[in-house]
């Protein structure tokens, strides 16, 4: 059994903020490129399953027949996922605690096994995916899906955002992950030992006025009130005074009539 552990700072956190972002999440919305490999019967592991929502989807695509379980770093958020899943009725869910870099499974334990942004959060990629290679069947399906930072785009132009994103790459790598994850998911999987990578790419865009709202609002909030902000003013990296004005920023940005956002995300389908 690998005994490797995480040595990666969760950037984000859970703070209600960054909950919002998350229970917005679905397996529509989010892994529509991994839907068509799941039908009934199959078992899934769910890595990094936060609140749960995409778990929850996944759960209904696999019925009747099918086992899922879902795990997460962070035993609050786990409780958070396995409340969700009774309000929706679905009592056969697993939850638990894990370390995607040494999961306590055996070796080809699910016929699929998920992590919806993850690997860029975590100190060693690679070893993420072999873990969760070995933990898939032969024949199995890995897949995995993360935003790429650098790749983000809005309009129009506002340069305190171009700080913003300067900052959050920074504070991402100092705690040890890379926020520029989407684009490389395919050299991390052919690292890991997969010969057979399905590489495609979606994004995520926010343009009504409703949509623009709640993504400048939680991100108004997450750069002044989350873990996120604790650990860019206690690394060093900004002061809470710079913090607040990239904030406010981020509500003015909001108020623009034509603004849009979007976020590219990069995704791989890996056969084990």
């Amino acid at each position: 059994m690998n005994h490797a552990r995480e040595t990666a700072v969760y950037t984000h956190g859970h703070h209600e903020s960054v909950l919002r972002s998350h229970r917005w999440r679905t397996a529509r919305n989010s892994a529509a490129y991994l839907l068509g490999e799941l039908r009934p019967g199959l078992s899934v592991l769910d890595v990094g399953c936060g609140p749960g929502t995409i778990t929850a989807d996944l759960a209904e695509l696999v019925a009747p027949g099918g086992r899922v379980v879902a795990v997460d770093a962070a035993a609050d958020v786990v409780a958070q996922a396995r409340t969700y899943a009774a309000e929706r009725g679905l009592t056969g869910i697993e939850f638990g605690t894990a370390d995607v870099h040494a999961l306590d499974f055996p070796d080809d334990s699910f016929d699929v096994v998920h992590a919806h942004q993850v690997l860029q959060h975590v100190g060693d990629p690679v070893q993420a995916l072999r873990e969760m290679r070995r933990v898939c069947r032969p024949g199995g399906i890995v897949a995995a899906r993360d935003a790429d930072y650098a790749a983000m785009t809005w309009y129009p132009a506002a340069p305190a955002l171009d700080d913003w994103l300067d900052l959050y790459r920074r504070v991402a790598r100092a705690n040890g992950g890379e926020p520029d994850a989407g684009r490389r998911l395919l050299s991390w999987a052919r690292a890991a030992g997969f010969t057979e990578v399905r590489c495609t790419a979606t994004a995520w865009c926010y343009a009504t006025p409703e949509e623009i709202s709640w993504w400048t609002a939680l991100w108004a909030d997450r750069t002044t009130a989350s873990s996120y902000a604790g650990i860019a003013s206690g690394g060093g990296h900004a002061t809470p005074e710079q913090l607040a004005a990239l904030g406010t920023a981020w509500r003015t940005w909001g108020t623009e009539p034509d603004a849009w956002f979007s976020v590219l995300n990069g995704e791989i389908l890996c056969r084990a």
